[in-house]
């Protein structure tokens, strides 16, 4: 896993053996079972999450039903906004299969950027790449149907398709799980 995590950070910047080590020994690695609740609505926290294996979601309970919001992958970085806004949480944070997660904190963050400035440089491109992802995430499911919905994550993210429940998959393209059934039956029989 730490093999992992320090071939996705060169992507950004190249490391010296330092700064390597520096973030290995910062015990961010967490196993974290399918089922966890990692951050509740109204809990304060300090915790970010690096997705190096497993599923992570976002959801809202609104008149006692799940809202998915958000799938988080492998390679997939989620900082809450209650982290940034330093204010309880408006949502969950579930995890969806068995994860191995880098759990950090604005603590640790700020005292690896104090040391390696150069991590502030790769978060910033990190956080520039997610926001311009999510604003066409978020474009493509405003102005699109829920089959292209489906369809699109069909193309863009198909592992989804076996990794997770009906009811969260139904819930993130904004449908009933019924819906959903039906909607696959009707892709199936235009595919044969």
């Amino acid at each position: 896993m730490k093999d992992i995590l320090l071939d996705f950070i060169s992507k950004y910047i190249s490391l010296t053996e330092d700064e390597k080590n520096a973030i290995l020994s910062l015990d961010l690695f967490r196993s974290v079972k399918k089922g966890t609740v990692l951050l509740k609505e109204g809990q304060n926290s300090k915790d970010s999450f690096f997705v190096l294996k497993g599923c992570i979601r976002i959801y809202y309970i609104i008149e006692g039903e799940e809202k998915t919001t958000a799938f988080y992958t492998e390679m997939d970085a989620l900082t809450p906004h209650s982290v940034i806004n330093n204010a309880p949480s408006d949502y969950f944070i579930g995890c969806v299969e068995d994860s191995i997660l880098l759990v950090s904190n604005s603590d640790m963050e700020a005292e690896i950027n104090s040391k390696f400035p150069k991590f502030e440089l790769m978060c910033r491109k990190l956080s520039e790449e997610l926001l311009a992802k999510q604003r066409i995430d978020f474009d493509k499911f405003k102005t699109s149907s829920p089959e292209q919905r489906y369809q699109n994550l069909l193309q863009s993210r198909p592992d989804l398709i076996q990794r997770v429940p009906q009811h969260q998959l139904a819930s993130f393209l904004g449908i009933k799980p019924q819906s959903l059934s039906r909607l696959r039956g009707r892709i199936h029989e235009k595919r044969s």
